[in-house]
């Protein structure tokens, strides 16, 4: 009784559409969930986010769950996580991902699982890092270690939205560091962000990782565009 009088003054919405749900749908509506563009990229072992690492960054696996498009529903239900406390699209995402991450061979032997950082002005005004509830879903789908402690933003930069690819990486230059570097010694990271365009962010993160003893990354975001 308790739980219908708590639905009817406050209903659940579709984190992509904001349209209702049902008693029997959780995160997403069924019409959005048939149409979320995946792209099925560690089934088919498909290399379209590794290549864009080509010849930038040596990884040795990498995914995204979604195709991201203007005006797209991916584009919704990423603005409705980053911009308006809808934290639960973060585990929505990383249960689904993590999944299907937990069954090919490639992810199997993740050690640990680290999220592009928030600089702590930008932690402290949004109040989370979007990337988080993603990251401890997959964590927690591969038998891997949250870790939040080890790479840091030590220099606070504006929106990376409206910067072409050589903005972008001029602007994430020794912007990140490593601290406590003994914790991902001899480690194979999986790195994890929200969303890859030129990959610019992830390079600069994925760098300053592997400057330590034999590590390895990976990477898994939530869309790409």
């Amino acid at each position: 009784m308790f739980q219908t009088l708590l639905t009817l003054f406050f209903p659940k919405v579709c984190y992509s559409c904001n349209g209702f749900l049902h008693d029997n749908e959780q995160y997403a509506c069924t019409s959005c969930r048939h149409d979320f563009p995946v792209t099925n990229f560690h089934f088919n072992k498909d290399e379209t986010v590794k290549n864009v690492f080509y010849g930038r960054l040596p990884i040795e696996s990498a995914t995204a769950l979604l195709r991201f498009e203007k005006k797209g529903i991916t584009q919704n239900l990423l603005h409705n996580l980053k911009y308006k406390g809808f934290e639960e699209v973060g585990v929505f995402l990383g249960r689904w991902l993590g999944g299907e991450l937990q069954n090919i061979p490639e992810y199997q032997h993740i050690d640990v699982v680290i999220p592009v950082p928030l600089h702590k002005n930008k932690l402290r005004k949004r109040g989370y890092n979007q990337v988080t509830k993603f990251g401890q879903e997959l964590a927690k789908s591969l038998n891997a270690e949250y870790m939040d402690d080890v790479l840091i933003k030590v220099s606070n930069t504006s929106s990376q939205v409206t910067k072409n690819r050589l903005t972008r990486w001029l602007s994430n230059v020794t912007i990140f560091k490593v601290i406590n570097s003994d914790k991902i010694q001899n480690k194979h990271i999986l790195l994890v962000d929200d969303i890859i365009t030129t990959g610019a962010t992830m390079e600069a993160c994925g760098t300053v990782l592997l400057k330590n003893n034999h590590v390895k990354i990976s990477i898994a975001t939530m869309a790409i565009a």
